[in-house]
């Protein structure tokens, strides 16, 4: 004969707490002490309880997922962003579910269908480039107190979003290369229209020009995040008459890959150019030379979206939807740079 299934009551009696108690230490324990939430969750351990999910689910109406759709699943670039979200979500009862938009578009689903037939409760989105339609079915009353942008946004709607200081984090670039004596500085930017290539385009220039510098029309070179464009762009810089001393790159990648097409046309960095990238992702310590970069906090990025996004959730459709969260960046110093030479 099987045993009879723990209940919550069985947990109320062993914690010596009322289930109500109970059920908020187990479906949002950021709303009862930590006192009461250890209690709770050592007499689940205690008691071998289990939550029906299902059942919670069908009683509340809610999925208890939240969706974060990526670019592209990929980019290894989110993964720090996804651990971020996760660790909040840990703790809320809530699980994540990622998606890319290239398999979205692909499969030729619509990103709403998600909310729409309740296999998402809310979403966090990294991808500032997604089309109006999508943008439209997710600005409807019954949705958009449901969605969080972070990393990218889009300036189509007055989505809620967490982001860095891009083009704080630009400025601090020019400075750093700058204070080592150079005057010649070009930019690799990235794509075209890309929010984050915009606002770190828009901070180089303006630290540039109020370094007294103008900048030179030649020396910002286009280009995207990828490796093979990084290619391209030291392609383009070899092609130069007269060539900057420094380059700041908008992202670590394009940096890494013009560093090394450059060497083997025995260019030295930092001997012969100094370069900036942006991100500091894990490679950027391991290259030769290591990269100096500037730092965004990925994982604080995904917890604060994840925070925000819970905050989403839980209150009622008056709130602010225009809200940004910005994360302070901060230079890190490595190989890539040094002093202009005499």
């Amino acid at each position: 004969m099987s045993e009879k299934a723990t209940t919550v009551q069985d947990v109320a009696r062993t914690a010596g707490v009322s289930t109500a108690t109970v059920s908020r230490a187990l479906s949002t324990p950021d709303k009862v002490s930590e006192r009461t939430r250890e209690v709770v969750f050592k007499a689940v351990e205690q008691t071998g309880y289990r939550v029906n999910r299902a059942a919670r689910n069908l009683r509340t109406q809610r999925s208890n997922t939240a969706l974060v759709i990526l670019p592209d699943l990929s980019n290894p670039f989110f993964s720090e962003i996804l651990e971020g979200i996760s660790d909040h979500l840990s703790g809320t009862g809530y699980s994540m579910l990622v998606a890319g938009m290239t398999q979205i578009r692909d499969s030729g689903e619509r990103l709403i269908d998600y909310l729409n037939d309740g296999r998402a409760d809310g979403m966090i989105v990294l991808d500032g480039s997604l089309p109006q339609d999508a943008i439209s079915s997710l600005t409807a009353p019954t949705h958009r107190d449901k969605i969080v942008f972070a990393c990218e946004w889009t300036n189509q709607a007055d989505f809620p979003s967490v982001r860095s200081r891009n083009r704080q984090g630009a400025r601090d670039a020019i400075r750093h290369l700058y204070d080592l004596g150079h005057r010649k500085i070009g930019h690799i930017t990235g794509p075209e229209g890309n929010v984050l290539s915009l606002e770190r385009r828009d901070g180089a220039v303006a630290e540039l020009t109020g370094l007294g510098i103008a900048p030179r029309a030649e020396w910002v070179i286009p280009a995207g995040f990828s490796l093979p464009d990084g290619r391209k762009a030291a392609q383009r810089f070899l092609k130069l008459k007269d060539r900057p001393t420094a380059i700041f790159c908008a992202s670590d990648i394009q940096a890494i890959a013009l560093i090394s097409e450059l060497q083997r046309h025995d260019i030295r960095v930092p001997n012969d150019l100094s370069v900036v990238g942006f991100d500091d992702i894990e490679m950027a310590e391991f290259v030769t030379p290591a990269l100096t970069t500037i730092r965004q906090d990925r994982f604080q990025l995904g917890y604060a979206a994840a925070v925000l996004l819970m905050e989403c959730i839980s209150k009622d459709s008056s709130r602010d939807y225009a809200q940004i969260h910005q994360i302070p960046t901060n230079l890190v110093p490595r190989d890539s740079t040094a002093p202009l030479l005499p």
